[in-house]
């Protein structure tokens, strides 16, 4: 039986670090604030938003929620970004995905000054990454690397092996490992002997978006398994693209679903916001 990796638990121990490191900032005269720019109705985006809004006020960060009706303009949403980019009170800007399908995504994230990019996906930070340099780093991929740290597990020279290359997810997630000093394969939907590969995995990552595709036979007797999908099965249940109740009889390590990668998310937005320049 696999050992639990609790990220409500682990979520939770950095909230509090970011709390303490926000206090002390106050005590410098120093606030942070997070502006979340939701455009539409999408029930989703309005939890995570709520979610985002919670977590500011728990670890004393200000937060400014912009939720603007479905028929915005894209003009009207780059013309809101700049005024935030020029307002030296906010040093977070997050615009909740998806946006309508009018607005070009690519174009509104293009808008946020690099240096408010808290959810990292700005190719400035992305190339900051890629090349080691400073600058804020995706939150989930950011999120998982807190899990396998604060669980104890060590990356260096471990065989890892990611099921997705999505910006926001895979490629960071790559990039990440490497400087955990992890050997990294990516597989994606054109991949060849997808199972042989994945099997060869000390660390599994599975962001592929297909609900419970990863079953045991993916997997090798004590692996890590973190399983970032967020699924609904036959049932309407949320699950993950990881089979847990297969897959947990042969890992060493799993994430559940809900509870496993989801809380990292938002606990790294905090982070961020509050600086992202200091050890967890």
């Amino acid at each position: 039986m696999a050992e639990l990796i609790d990220g409500k638990k682990i979520s939770l121990l950095i909230k509090d670090e970011v709390k303490d490191h926000v206090s002390k900032l106050k005590e410098e005269g120093k606030e942070k604030a997070l502006a979340v720019i939701l455009v539409g109705e999408d029930p989703a985006s309005q939890v995570y938003v709520r979610n985002k809004k919670a977590g500011c006020e728990y670890v004393g960060i200000r937060s400014e929620s912009y939720e603007l009706p479905e028929d915005t303009s894209e003009e009207e949403i780059l013309s809101l970004i700049d005024r935030l980019n020029a307002d030296d009170k906010i040093n977070g800007i997050l615009v909740q995905l998806p946006l309508p399908k009018h607005i070009d995504e690519d174009k509104v994230l293009l808008r946020i000054d690099p240096k408010k990019d808290v959810d990292g996906f700005h190719p400035v930070n992305v190339g900051n990454l890629s090349i080691g340099t400073p600058g804020f780093i995706s939150c989930t991929p950011n999120g998982i690397i807190q899990l396998l740290k604060k669980s104890g597990i060590n990356a260096e020279g471990k065989h890892c092996v990611i099921i997705g290359r999505s910006n926001i997810v895979g490629k960071p997630m790559a990039n990440l490992m490497l400087r955990e000093n992890a050997t990294v394969t990516i597989c994606h939907s054109k991949t060849v002997n997808l199972k042989e590969i994945c099997k060869t995995a000390d660390i599994l990552i599975v962001a592929i978006g297909r609900a419970k595709m990863v079953d045991a036979s993916y997997v090798k007797p004590g692996a890590v398994v973190i399983d970032v999908g967020m699924d609904r099965d036959e049932n309407g249940k949320l699950c993950g693209d990881v089979d847990f109740e297969s897959v947990k009889d042969v890992a060493g390590y799993i994430t559940p679903v809900p509870g496993g990668v989801g809380p990292m998310t938002i606990a790294m937005l905090l982070y961020n916001t509050s600086g992202g320049d200091y050890d967890l």
